[in-house]
């Protein structure tokens, strides 16, 4: 009984210090709360529509206007003005009044009117890579329907089936898997989902220790005897980020998607059996690493800028089999990896919790390395407190006199 009244008096007290701390709730509770709905409203349209493109038409041709007309009829590009030429259609770009250009050269009937293959060059702004996609999925189309045409036409003495069939022998259906309508935001907001859930975790608790640290706390972070054991100690703080989690991943994972429409083909039982140990491994993953934390702004420092980094090599926004093997070892430090693609299979795939047992597996495997990393923590700190001649406290106050 002596145990769970320690762990209950620690979850009690640790709940009060992230209640009373403003910089800790907005990443514990703000930034959960806000950041998904803005990366939703951002991205739910999900792909890029009526991308801005002028036209150099030097061709003046029945067929060429036929092909920017069909261009400009598709819903991924409009067609806002037509240059005399290729310098004037630069400019357009470099203004940012358009992001793309279609240039038809002179010879383009005439090189179809007597057999010969032609080609239309399309000239995109890189620096959004969906204006590009958009520009030439458009003109593509486009291309291949009026090959389909102009193939048609040229047969003569067939029937319209066998047109059809000289025409297009091999018929083909473009079905995408899991991202039926090729989005932006299906693709990548799952993964910033669980990444989010993670990194907020280790900059609110390493905060925290940087808090008790910067003011020279450090006989009062419960591993005195009033506390119990260190074990006590740790499970009871590790239930208080548990508990608060558990109520925000519900939020990010389950609301916020079903607000705005978003896949969800998990099953609730499922998703709660994953998210309990990626909760778990990134709770004491975040308290083991909160020990190199000296001061209160310190994690802003080592932790904000590897939130890109750690989705690039998550194996998400670029392809896993691609990723060096020194850097793919490194993704296994990070319980977000394997959060992030067990999530997106279960809420894009429909996948079950068996079609993602090794990432549910090594999710339980860094749980249990991270929380023994963490109570050798804590030990070593009972013990500094258990002994204060030890040369460490005496570095502290060294400290604390040249400071006062």
């Amino acid at each position: 009984m002596s145990v769970i009244k320690n762990v209950i008096k620690v979850w009690n007290d640790e709940t009060r210090k992230f209640i009373v701390d403003d910089g800790v709730l907005v990443f514990f509770l703000i930034v959960p709360f806000l950041y998904p709905l803005l990366y939703m409203y951002l991205y739910g349209r999900e792909v890029v529509r009526e991308v801005p493109v002028v036209v150099v038409d030097d061709s003046h041709s029945a067929l060429s206007r036929e092909f920017i007309r069909n261009v400009d009829a598709s819903p991924d590009v409009a067609i806002i003005d037509h240059c005399g030429d290729i310098e004037t259609a630069k400019l357009q770009i470099k203004n940012h009044n358009a992001y793309g250009v279609i240039w038809i050269p002179a010879e383009f009937s005439r090189d179809i009117a007597e057999g010969r293959q032609t080609q239309v060059s399309i000239y995109a702004d890189m620096s959004g890579l969906l204006y590009y996609k958009s520009l030439l999925s458009a003109c593509t189309e486009v291309s291949l329907d009026m090959n389909k045409e102009i193939k048609a036409v040229r047969l003569s003495g067939l029937s319209d089936r066998e047109k059809e069939v000289s025409v297009q022998p091999i018929e083909y259906d473009y079905v995408p898997m899991f991202n039926s309508q090729n989005g932006f935001a299906t693709f990548i907001l799952p993964a910033v989902l669980m990444l989010l859930l993670q990194q907020t975790l280790v900059l609110g608790i390493s905060m925290m220790a940087g808090t008790e640290r910067e003011r020279r706390r450090r006989k009062h972070l419960q591993l005195s005897e009033h506390y119990g054991s260190p074990i006590d100690v740790l499970t009871g703080k590790g239930l208080a980020y548990f508990i608060l989690y558990c109520l925000v991943s519900f939020y990010v994972l389950c609301i916020v998607p079903k607000m705005f429409g978003f896949n969800q083909l998990w099953t609730f039982v499922d998703l709660a059996l994953f998210v309990v140990p990626f909760l778990l491994a990134s709770i004491f993953f975040a308290i083991s690493i909160s020990s190199v934390v000296r001061d209160r702004e310190s994690c802003f420092l080592l932790f904000v800028f590897i939130s890109v980094p750690l989705l690039f090599i998550s194996g998400i926004s670029w392809p896993g089999s691609s990723i060096p093997t020194f850097w793919k070892y490194v993704s296994y430090i990070f319980p977000s990896t394997f959060g992030i693609n067990g999530y997106v299979r279960m809420t894009n795939a429909g996948a079950l919790l068996p079609d993602v047992k090794n990432e549910y597996i090594a999710l339980w495997v860094q749980t249990g390395v991270y929380f023994m990393t963490s109570l050798l923590l804590y030990i070593k700190l009972y013990r500094s407190q258990s002994t204060p001649e030890t040369e460490e406290e005496i570095v502290v106050d060294l400290d604390v006199e040249k400071d006062d």
